[in-house]
């Protein structure tokens, strides 16, 4: 099973990725996500962890009945209830499958699960053995792998493979290994387990060390056909492997890395904006691949070489990842059929109850702005469809400020469907609308972080404001646009709100992190 040279991606955005701090989803969030990583052409999906919560289950039950081609993986503890648990979310999928998982280094096994090695081969092989009665796509980790002992290794993955599991994982759970290491570790396990030749081996890389992408790649090169990922290297701490890097790594390296994917590479791009603006986490300007300069030239010698031939400053062309520069030719004449055709053009079907939806706001913005472009399109879908259930809502505000006038702002909100509306002051505008919301809303939560960009170019462009909220140790991101700042301000406290009272309904157990 491991002699071609086709790559298996397996994307973990919506389980692992979202356990980055405040980047929790709701279940249609989830859902159109899933949907757009079947679109990209990843082959498999990791839901979630059903064990973790009802919504948390509901959302992996909804993504397996909802996709038709991509395998769907639930995530499960090594222990009978997890297992259970996983399999009643992923048994309608067309192509499900079980991950469990169990600590194998010393340190995990004497300090964390308080087991014998013996143990917790046992509890391994039991496991697999469960998951194997309901399928036969079994995928077993060994957490901490990078830290755990090779002989024993080998030994677990030997029982495993032998009780029903054809992928077997070698985490680098804590970001520790180091690419030459990772890649002899690779080969020892490949070389001395048996019956390694009846399963795939996937390798799952933390970024703790800014070397998941290097170790990743290591992986491959000594023989790993699975790839553990996440869009835009979202997740716990400094995040995963990221599938972009990953990808076009092979892509662009053919010469190195004869190994193939299926991903089809021209929605990279959309993909990494749907998912920053559903979590609300913004993507640094100088990431690889979908930063925002990945592809700018500001030095005059690069420019001067780029314009007479792009290879020779780049190594890749932006539309071989979906980044296109033009701008949507529509105006606040144009109708639904136009704006909906180059919205389905950028990789989004949207329902006609959600079309209406966009093509309001559409509206409303082309009375405002003279170029509409892709972003200006992306943030209104996710004004429009993408928002997490509301508790809150903003009906109107109006702010007083200036040099010479002391900052006042007057807010109506709906909670719950309910009006209320109240006026308050601050030392300048923003501060003013926050006191207001909050007051009536009536928050504990503390600001944690706030920060404005621009979507586009031009003093006409739709501001993005992005807040951390933090209340009783939940931590949720909120993020707004509107041409007009303080509105885009106001939008992304109530968005980050929102987050916070669907994440106090909804607590998730996290799994230790793979």
């Amino acid at each position: 099973m491991t002699t071609d040279n086709q790559i298996i991606i397996f994307d973990t955005t919506l389980r692992d990725g979202e356990q980055s701090p405040g980047a929790s989803m709701n279940q249609p969030e989830k859902l159109r996500i899933a949907t757009q990583l079947e679109k990209l052409g990843v082959n498999v999906i990791e839901a979630g962890f059903p064990a973790a919560s009802e919504g948390d289950f509901e959302a992996v039950k909804a993504i397996a009945e909802t996709l038709k081609t991509a395998q769907i993986a639930a995530l499960c503890r090594a222990n009978k209830d997890d297992i259970n648990r996983g399999w009643q979310a992923v048994k309608n999928a067309a192509h499900p499958r079980i991950h469990t998982f169990i600590a194998t280094s010393e340190l995990h096994m004497k300090y964390k699960l308080q087991m014998t090695p013996e143990q917790v081969l046992e509890q391994a092989v039991e496991s697999v053995k469960l998951a194997a009665s309901y399928t036969d796509n079994v995928e077993f980790s060994a957490e901490d792998g990078s830290r755990s002992d090779p002989a024993f290794l080998c030994k677990v993955f030997e029982a495993v493979i032998d009780a029903g599991a054809t992928t077997i994982n070698l985490p680098d759970t804590v970001g520790y290994a180091i690419p030459e290491e990772y890649s002899e570790l690779i080969k020892h396990v490949m070389q001395n387990t048996p019956n390694m030749d009846k399963a795939v081996l996937s390798v799952h890389c933390h970024n703790d060390l800014g070397l998941a992408t290097a170790n990743t790649l290591a992986a491959i090169k000594a023989g790993a056909r699975q790839v553990e990922v996440t869009i835009n290297g979202i997740g716990e701490r400094a995040g995963n492997t990221s599938l972009e890097e990953v990808v076009m790594s092979l892509h662009t390296r053919p010469n190195f890395f004869p190994q193939t994917t299926s991903i089809d590479t021209t929605k990279i791009y959309p993909t990494s904006r749907l998912v920053s603006m559903i979590t609300g986490i913004l993507v640094q300007p100088n990431r690889a691949i979908v930063g925002a300069n990945a592809f700018a030239h500001e030095a005059g010698i690069h420019q001067d070489g780029v314009l007479k031939n792009p290879m020779t400053y780049e190594i890749m062309k932006p539309e071989t990842i979906g980044l296109s520069k033009n701008s949507l030719v529509l105006g606040k004449h144009s109708g639904r059929h136009a704006l909906n055709s180059h919205i389905q053009e950028m990789g989004y079907n949207l329902s006609k109850e959600e079309l209406n939806k966009v093509f309001e706001k559409f509206k409303h913005l082309a009375d405002k702005k003279k170029s509409i472009q892709d972003e200006d399109i992306e943030a209104l879908i996710n004004e429009g469809v993408l928002r997490s259930s509301e508790v809150f809502t903003l009906e109107y505000i109006n702010v007083v400020s200036g040099n010479t006038v002391f900052p006042t702002a007057s807010v109506k909100l709906n909670i719950n469907g309910r009006p209320v509306q109240g006026a308050t002051a601050g030392s300048g505008p923003i501060d003013a609308v926050y006191n207001i919301i909050s007051k009536l809303t009536g928050t504990t939560s503390e600001l944690l972080r706030f920060t404005i960009s621009a979507l586009t170019e031009g003093t006409d462009a739709q501001g993005e404001v992005t807040v951390r909220l933090q209340e009783d140790g939940i931590v949720a991101l909120g993020k707004g646009t509107d041409p007009d700042i303080i509105t885009a301000s106001a939008l992304a406290y109530i968005n980050g709100l929102n987050r916070l009272e669907y994440l106090k309904a909804h607590p998730i157990v996290k799994p230790d992190n793979l």
